[in-house]
């Protein structure tokens, strides 16, 4: 186990066992925020590829139909290594065009028309089926998986986010800092290094959490997410807060640093600032980022939805829901404490 990112059944043994030897070990669906309506501008693609990214998709998929690449809607970014099933959107000018994609690994399953372009987030969620080939101890694997669904699994950001050298966040930070980077970033890039930065202090805000065993506790001063809306409101009462936490109808949210986000108050402000204060930025710093860096709150922990574990000769099957933009992969860091 990473001593930099402690885990909450840290307590209980690693399972065991090997993962992702196969693109067939991570499948990945999009649960979608809504269904195409059948009639408007834009036309909706469910698409099932195999060893290929997204971005690589909307490429190919642009040339085919001869569109801008910015025409191609997307909903949420799908790894590589995985066969995953998403929604992509292009022009329905385009649609006679279609049977000229072509891309190996990639098949469109259906095509419906819809009356607005897919955005980013526009999704409910995704739900995965992994399996852990090998696996030396189901029981551990079976009390690890139990836990995270009646406490729900630490949102801690993958590290897909900080990229191959994991340095991301220190190009991020030098941007919100107003400093030159050894190579000009184009939007893309600049995009995902203001993201990963907040997304670092996010982590760490997290750690401190779990060490302090508060990841699912309500403290006061703590902003506090409702699950079923979303709403943002600051924790002033501990006892009246806790046992909603406990039942999970809120959830303590963490920083995504900006000057939009909602302040918290009391103790965990002053904690929030500490992290500022050690990477030597400022709030207003992250204005500097513009509209990439707004800010926001992010739960510190979210449910597993429809939780399954099979035991399959000598390998693990596990499915399960997780709400847009949580990793499968820290439940999986979890039961191999491999991280």
């Amino acid at each position: 186990m990473s001593a930099e990112r402690p885990r909450l059944t840290e307590d209980v043994p690693g399972c065991g066992g090997a993962f992702k030897l196969v693109p067939e070990d991570f499948e990945v669906e999009e649960l979608p925020a809504y269904e195409p309506s059948g009639e408007g501008e834009h036309l909706y693609l469910w698409l099932e590829k195999r060893g290929r990214d997204t971005r690589e998709v909307v490429k190919a998929l642009a040339t085919a139909l001869g569109v801008d690449e910015g025409d191609v809607g997307v909903a949420g970014m799908k790894d590589r290594q995985a066969i995953t099933r998403q929604l992509l959107s292009v022009p329905a000018r385009a649609e006679a065009r279609l049977p000229d994609f072509a891309l190996e690994g990639v098949s469109v399953l259906w095509s419906r028309r819809h009356g607005n372009k897919l955005r980013t987030g526009h999704l409910k969620g995704n739900r995965f089926r992994l399996r852990l080939r090998g696996v030396k101890d189901v029981g551990a694997a079976r009390e690890s998986f139990t836990r995270l669904g009646e406490r729900g699994v630490p949102n801690y950001f993958g590290e897909q986010r900080f990229g191959r050298e994991g340095d991301n966040a220190d190009f991020g930070r030098l941007l919100v800092l107003g400093q030159r980077l050894p190579r000009r970033p184009d939007k893309f890039q600049r995009k995902l290094y203001l993201s990963a930065f907040q997304s670092r202090l996010f982590n760490r805000a997290l750690v401190d959490r779990l060490r302090a065993g508060s990841f699912d506790t309500a403290l006061l001063g703590d902003v506090l997410r409702k699950e079923d809306s979303g709403g943002l409101f600051v924790c002033e009462a501990p006892e009246v807060d806790g046992p909603r936490t406990a039942a999970f109808e809120v959830s303590p949210a963490g920083p995504l640093f900006g000057p939009k986000m909602t302040a918290a108050a009391h103790a965990v402000a002053e904690a929030e600032a500490k992290l500022l204060a050690d990477e030597g930025v400022t709030l207003d710093d992250f204005r500097r980022g513009g509209d990439e860096t707004q800010g926001g709150r992010r739960p510190y922990r979210v449910r597993l939805g429809n939780p399954s574990l099979e035991v399959d000769g000598e390998d693990l099957v596990l499915t399960f829901e997780l709400p847009k933009g949580s990793y499968a992969t820290e439940v999986l860091h979890e039961l191999l404490k491999d991280g």
